[in-house]
């Protein structure tokens, strides 16, 4: 089989299984080559790897279901989430908040991050909080970028390591701060407690941030969109 009728086969198997729990092995089996070589194929020739092929699709699906109005927020971020079989490192700007609060000064934190010219350095396509105790005081705040290792770290700067999880990904879709707390609170009040087969695997929560120069309004625009992304086990 040529390689490109293998990654057309690839790609329909990948599209037809979306909402599946299917591996890199699955699709390289479903086309008779090993992973292996599969993987590097599949790179070379599509430009990014499977797995950053199925979380874009699988994002794009879920923010088509977002546009409906009958769909809850809620209801899809299974549906759509995704496996993280590595951990991953950011860079960025980190500051301790206390949870009373937290709501009305983060923003500030953002405010003061560009002000400062800090824009240069890290963007800002993640806000990570991080309470690796689950305690109820106080948490971390990472204002981040995925970190370039051939990049020197700013001073001022620090790198964390996110550790590979099962992840619950929620849409968010309007202005910020507004949209994506309004989904927080539905995480919380509405999804969580409602758990039948998972629950909360760590003290994580992923914010991202998509790129505001697409907007009209940048992230002030009613159509701007960002993700909420929870840790998950199965229980």
């Amino acid at each position: 089989m040529e390689w490109a009728e293998s990654i057309s086969k690839a790609i329909e198997y990948i599209e037809n299984n979306i909402t599946e729990d299917i591996s890199v092995e699955d699709i390289a089996k479903h086309v008779n080559i090993s992973p292996f070589y599969f993987q590097k194929g599949f790179r070379l020739l599509c430009g990014y790897t499977i797995a950053e092929y199925m979380r874009n699709r699988r994002l794009a699906l879920a923010a088509g279901e977002l546009a409906k109005e009958d769909t809850k927020v809620i209801d899809i971020a299974m549906k759509y989430g995704y496996d993280s079989p590595d951990s991953f490192t950011v860079m960025g700007a980190v500051k301790k908040f206390a949870y009373d609060g937290a709501k009305a000064v983060i923003p500030e934190f953002w405010k003061e991050h560009y002000e400062r010219g800090n824009g240069k350095y890290v963007c800002g396509m993640f806000g990570i909080n991080m309470d690796e105790s689950m305690g109820n005081s106080e948490f971390e705040y990472m204002i981040a970028d995925i970190y370039n290792p051939v990049m020197d770290v700013p001073e001022g700067f620090v790198t964390k390591t996110i550790p590979a999880f099962t992840w619950a990904v929620f849409p968010c879709k309007g202005s910020m701060p507004a949209s994506m707390q309004d989904v927080n609170t539905k995480i919380f009040s509405e999804w969580l407690p409602a758990l039948k087969e998972y629950e909360f695997a760590a003290g994580y929560c992923i914010e991202m941030y998509d790129d505001p120069d697409k907007y009209p309004k940048g992230t002030s625009d009613e159509n701007y969109y960002s993700e909420i992304w929870i840790p998950v086990k199965k229980k």
